[in-house]
């Protein structure tokens, strides 16, 4: 399996890989696909935090970190991580998320948010947001709103994430 940055020959592949893999999400609102399109043009957009992963010859998933705020801190939004559903299961989400973590860590990113699923994103490192001062803008549950702490000087937040317009929240 290959990981690399997105480019814009990819993003009708990737739009497709999007929709698959949230089609029969339990937890979706079926326009993840036109989000990342949406990101793609918002000034949160950061190219290097756009990754691809290829098996087979084809784009099987896509990884997408964007930047958000706590209080006046720039942080990571995790949405969405797809895997076509053929593909998932093999480790190629994680592999996506580490991948991504790693860059994140070298552009100077100290903490990825993520709104998921309790028991996928921990095997990742991600624990409850609030144990970072970490607020939702939204009523959630506190173990599906996740922060990972991306390197050891990443602070203690005490506030509300503000995440791009194009995600539709507040």
């Amino acid at each position: 399996m290959e990981i690399r940055q997105e480019n814009q020959n990819d993003y009708t592949a990737v739009y497709e890989v999007i929709k698959k893999a949230f089609a029969a999400a339990e937890h979706s609102d079926g326009n993840e696909q036109d989000l990342v399109t949406a990101l793609r043009k918002s000034p949160s957009f950061i190219p290097e935090l756009s990754l691809v992963a290829i098996e087979d010859g084809k784009i099987v998933g896509h990884i997408l970190f964007t930047r958000a705020y706590v209080d006046e801190e720039a942080v990571l939004a995790l949405a969405p991580l797809s895997v076509i559903p053929d593909y998932q299961r093999k480790g190629i989400g994680m592999a996506l998320m580490k991948k991504g973590h790693r860059i994140a860590e070298t552009l100077g990113y100290g903490c990825s948010i993520v709104l998921g699923h309790p028991s996928y994103y921990p095997k990742a490192g991600y624990v409850p947001a609030s144990a970072y001062g970490i607020k939702a803008p939204f009523d959630v549950p506190d173990e599906s709103f996740m922060a990972l702490r991306l390197n050891s000087e990443s602070k203690r937040f005490e506030g509300y994430i503000r995440y791009d317009a194009a995600f539709g929240i507040g």
